[in-house]
């Protein structure tokens, strides 16, 4: 199944050049438009996998637009496009939740690496976020420990993932599969395969 994408862009030859690239690539563009504001209600209405936003749009800006459709509780990853000069505002997009950035102008073949590195940090964040609340369901995390939880199996895991793929040439996908693999496979949690992995008593 292809993923969804709403693309944000007010210039309208970037806007077209993205589609063209996205759909060559087999992804299903559900939703276009050069403002921030309807960024998000497209986000709302169509509840894509990735939104693409400019930083510098009318109605509201990416980093707005990329807040709002955080607040949107929704699983959607959003990459920013930024002008070479706008690099200061990678820390504030990241506070916004926007996971991955691409400067501007781009190659074509740095966009769809863009989009795999944004899909796949997602991907893993919603996983962590799952099996956290898994645990508060199962009685092995309190419900006012849920954020601690998720924080400190998101440290474990990310050292994990670094020592495989320091150690075994692992792709950080590739040793986050592992790691899921691993706990669903053992019936255990991530951060414990973790931690298995980070004394060197777990290898590939």
């Amino acid at each position: 199944m292809s993923r969804r994408v709403v693309i944000a862009e007010d210039e309208a030859i970037i806007r077209l050049d993205l589609k063209e690239i996205l759909l060559d690539e087999g992804y299903d563009v559900v939703g276009e438009t050069g403002r921030g504001d309807d960024a998000v209600e497209l986000v709302r209405l169509h509840q894509p996998d990735l939104a693409i936003l400019d930083v510098k749009m009318p109605g509201a800006d990416g980093l707005q637009a990329a807040r709002d459709i955080r607040d949107l509780d929704m699983q959607v990853a959003v990459l920013i496009l930024t002008a070479f000069s706008q690099r200061n505002l990678i820390d504030e997009a990241r506070d916004a939740g926007v996971v991955a950035y691409l400067v501007k102008p781009f190659q074509r073949i740095e966009l769809i690496p863009a989009i795999d590195q944004a899909m796949s940090r997602c991907e893993q964040e919603w996983a962590i976020d799952a099996e956290s609340r898994q645990a508060v369901h199962d009685g092995l995390v309190g419900q006012q420990a849920i954020a601690e939880d998720k924080l400190e199996t998101r440290r474990l895991v990310d050292g994990a993932k670094g020592r495989l793929m320091e150690r075994h040439g692992l792709s950080e996908s590739d040793a986050f599969g592992f790691i899921q693999r691993t706990a669903m496979g053992t019936r255990s949690r991530m951060i414990d395969v973790a931690r298995q992995v980070l004394e060197g008593t777990l290898e590939p």
